[in-house]
């Protein structure tokens, strides 16, 4: 698999790879992620790596979790990561990595959704994964949230929960 064509995806959970659990009345992460299997059908040009580290609500990611990421990120031979990440913390694992992580060669973007991708019409997982995907590409290298429509500087990326949607607490960003 040649490296500088290649993305590489990381998974740990999040909304995006949840099912709904009528018991719990709520959406709890999948065993395992259902991503791979919904990107091979898609018959994409691009070869794709794939690195399961947890399946867990973004609340429940510990410290143990972010050093394994940063470490997966590290020892990654591929130039294009996307982490799927759940939302509620996406925006402080985006600014660890960016903060932690020594190697600045790679494009790294994380991304999730606020509707699991499996089992629901109209969720916003198959765009922000699509709008991640492309965006790995083109971006300088850095870390980056992928999300409503648009790409976030992990320095600058917060969620406003009460909207539903990501924004830039960078004034020039607004």
């Amino acid at each position: 698999m040649k490296e500088q064509n290649a993305i590489h995806f990381i998974f740990t959970g999040g909304t995006i790879d949840s099912h709904y659990d009528v018991t719990k009345d709520t959406v709890v992460p999948n065993k395992h992620s259902v991503i791979p299997e919904y990107l091979k059908h898609l018959k994409l040009y691009r070869k794709l790596k794939f690195t399961e580290i947890c399946m867990k609500d973004s609340r429940n990611i510990t410290s143990k979790d972010l050093r394994t990421i940063c470490n997966v990120i590290e020892k990654s031979p591929f130039k294009m990561i996307i982490v799927i990440h759940g939302t509620y913390t996406m925006s402080n694992t985006a600014r660890y990595l960016a903060k932690n992580l020594k190697r600045k060669d790679q494009k790294i973007i994380l991304t999730g959704a606020m509707i699991p991708l499996k089992g629901f019409d109209l969720t916003d997982a198959s765009f922000n994964l699509g709008f991640a995907f492309v965006n790995v590409k083109n971006v300088k290298e850095g870390v980056y949230a992928a999300m409503n429509g648009r790409l976030f500087n992990a320095n600058e990326v917060a969620k406003n929960i009460s909207k539903g949607r990501f924004y830039s607490i960078s004034k020039n960003m607004r």
